[in-house]
């Protein structure tokens, strides 16, 4: 016969939690054999008392070897995975800009190196002013401004070729995050155009609304993250073509 332990046998039968103690919670369970589980809270509290310790370290074994990890793909999705899993968070991912007075060579070389296809074109003070894709850079406009001023093409300005502030189409990340991939594709669709921004609200005074952008959507994204090849040199049209192909629409 199995002797129960005085801990088990004196274990209330109902848990006890948010006792308060000293002007203290003291968040606490315990389980039917006696041990005492902790809530995050206590166990924060617990934590920030404890002394700082330093981590066991190691060297690789003789003949073991290091090796870098793999960069993790980007994350593959369907038209009904959410929409937020095809936006470029901007709480998480820094956004690449680019000054109003720089030139559009100045633009393409920023759009390689860091392996975008649009830049925020902001002032001083990170205040978005509009934004310039590779399609504005790479089309006729450029040559057109270039020729129209008499001026090499180097000395066209990001201002003269982005698409203003005023003119940007933005979506509410309340709203972001209540629908799919398929949507924000048809999103795009509607507007023309391969590029969305996410934004958030945030003022005392409706009337004059701080806007912050806290993502951007791209069409070209979205067709890597289906599984499409790369957009790169294919024509607006065509990309919503084959995005609609993939996603049965």
């Amino acid at each position: 016969m199995t002797t129960k332990s005085p801990a088990s046998s004196e274990a209330p039968a109902r848990t006890d939690v948010g006792t308060r103690h000293g002007g203290e919670f003291v968040e606490r369970m315990f389980s039917g054999f006696g041990h005492v589980v902790e809530f995050p809270a206590a166990q924060a509290h617990r934590a920030a008392e404890e002394p700082y310790r330093a981590l066991r370290q190691s060297k690789a074994r003789s003949g073991a070897s290091y090796r870098l990890q793999s960069r993790t793909s980007e994350l593959r999705v369907q038209a009904s995975s959410p929409a937020t899993d095809v936006m470029t968070d901007l709480s998480r991912v820094a956004a690449v800009t680019i000054a109003a007075g720089a030139s559009v060579d100045e633009a393409h070389q920023t759009m390689i190196s860091r392996g975008v296809r649009a830049l925020f074109v902001v002032d001083d003070a990170r205040a978005v002013l509009g934004i310039i894709t590779a399609n504005d850079l790479l089309g006729e406009r450029p040559i057109q401004i270039a020729q129209a001023r008499g001026v090499p093409h180097a000395a066209v300005l990001v201002s003269e070729v982005m698409t203003s502030a005023d003119l940007l189409e933005a979506m509410e990340l309340k709203d972001v995050q209540q629908v799919r991939v398929g949507d924000i594709v048809e999103t795009l669709k509607q507007s023309g155009r391969q590029h969305a921004l996410v934004i958030e609200t945030a003022s005392a005074d409706p009337t004059l609304p701080t806007l912050t952008v806290r993502g951007i959507f791209s069409l070209t994204q979205i067709a890597r993250q289906l599984g499409l090849p790369p957009q790169v040199g294919r024509g607006v049209a065509r990309t919503f073509a084959e995005i609609e192909a993939a996603i049965g629409a």
